[in-house]
């Protein structure tokens, strides 16, 4: 909306100081500020609010030291990293690009699943939350109204280099390095050629014209990372301060994916795909992990408020769409290793358990307790030291998936 207001000022009125609103990097600094102020001051207020209506955590009992401690810690706390996120968002990006809507629609749909279920937990007192089919089915339905927005909409293109012998110099005196815009099913992959894979080379066998079924496995593959990464991210908010502190991590990684992306000169010097108008997502990124940061006020060890998966599932989801929209979606296995990792802890222990209970009619276990955070407690450390620990392997994580885009 600002941006809106300025842009009408500047042309109307020429007043000094407004045309600042044109630069994504303003923007996306100003919304970083405005979502931490948003979440950490006012998130004292929604904290009190939870706890005055009686929304606290029921901690099922796991044996873990200090887990009988958080039972009634007010919960679905995930609703200040929406609201921190929003109004920034609402105030200084561009409305109408198109990745703003996704990202908007996605924050809005992710949220509004995972508040219905933290609902039935707290006011319902049944622990099973929304029934896991019902979670999947909507995080299935994101992720194919997502995959179409980007495959359909004609807003959603990217520029590719021209090889060295087609780049002309133009009558502005610039070099011509990107051709046309266009829609393509290319994503960004290390160690293959060009560092890019197309989506839609599997399908060759189908003979000439078989690019245009390629949004089939766009879809799928879309479908598939938005339902694993925002689960990933519901198992790590398991102990105080993981999940936001490994989210902000990622996010801000890829506002620098994000905002190089977007930008034809940084794309050109990196060698990097560029994508027209997906700059602009940088000032919602820069916002999440501004909402994520001031969340961690609260949420660090000892917790006054949990996100619930109003928070986690949101989350999770956002990362996801992100990485999709920059096509950079193949590179979440590193740099969202730590979610990758929780949900294989889980389903290595379930499928060994089931598998040995059917063998040797009793369940083994390969971990104490999955997820592997908490395998980590019942070997004794503390909360605090595993949080920092996965931290710091979330970060070196940034800096690998950072390094191999020029790994070819």
């Amino acid at each position: 909306m600002l941006y809106y207001l300025f842009e009408y000022l500047e042309s109307q009125f020429s007043i000094p100081g407004a045309s600042v609103f044109q630069f994504i990097t303003f923007r996306a600094a100003a919304a970083f500020i405005l979502s931490l102020l948003v979440s950490s001051i006012y998130g004292r207020g929604i904290i009190d609010f939870l706890r005055k209506q009686q929304i606290g955590e029921t901690v099922r009992d796991l044996g873990l030291e200090g887990q009988k401690q958080k039972s009634g810690t007010p919960t679905m706390g995930g609703v200040i990293i929406i609201l921190a996120t929003l109004i920034p968002v609402i105030l200084l990006t561009k409305l109408d690009n198109i990745y703003i809507v996704i990202l908007i629609i996605t924050t809005v749909w992710m949220g509004s699943i995972g508040f219905l279920d933290d609902y039935i937990k707290v006011f319902k007192k049944d622990k099973e939350g929304l029934k896991g089919k019902f979670k999947v089915l909507g995080q299935v339905g994101l992720g194919v109204i997502v995959g179409s927005m980007l495959y359909f909409n004609d807003g959603v293109t990217i520029k590719e280099q021209l090889p060295v012998e087609q780049q002309v110099v133009q009558e502005n005196g610039k070099r011509k390095v990107f051709g046309e815009a266009h829609k393509s099913t290319k994503t960004t992959i290390p160690f293959f050629k060009n560092n890019e894979f197309d989506y839609a080379k599997p399908l060759s066998f189908l003979g000439d014209g078989y690019q245009k079924y390629g949004w089939i496995i766009f879809i799928f593959i879309t479908v598939f990372i938005v339902t694993g990464i925002s689960n990933g991210a519901n198992l790590t908010d398991g102990i105080d301060g993981l999940a936001a502190g490994s989210s902000a991590i990622i996010v801000i990684t890829l506002a620098v994916f994000a905002w190089v992306s977007g930008n034809i000169i940084f794309a050109d010097y990196l060698d990097v795909m560029y994508i027209p108008n997906s700059g602009e997502m940088t000032v919602f990124i820069l916002a999440f992990a501004g909402a994520l940061i001031g969340f961690l006020w609260y949420n660090t060890y000892p917790a006054q408020v949990f996100m619930g998966d109003t928070g986690s599932l949101t989350i999770g989801g956002i990362i996801a769409v992100i990485a999709i929209s920059i096509r950079k979606e193949l590179l979440l296995p590193i740099l969202a290793g730590i979610f990758v990792v929780e949900n294989l802890s889980v389903i290595m222990q379930v499928s060994w358990f089931k598998y040995t209970k059917k063998k040797f009619g009793e369940g083994r276990r390969i971990f104490k307790m999955a997820p592997l955070h908490h395998h980590y407690q019942k070997l004794n450390y503390h909360e605090s030291k595993i949080v920092v620990r996965f931290w710091i392997i979330g970060i070196l994580l940034a800096v690998f998936t950072i390094v191999t885009l020029k790994l070819r």
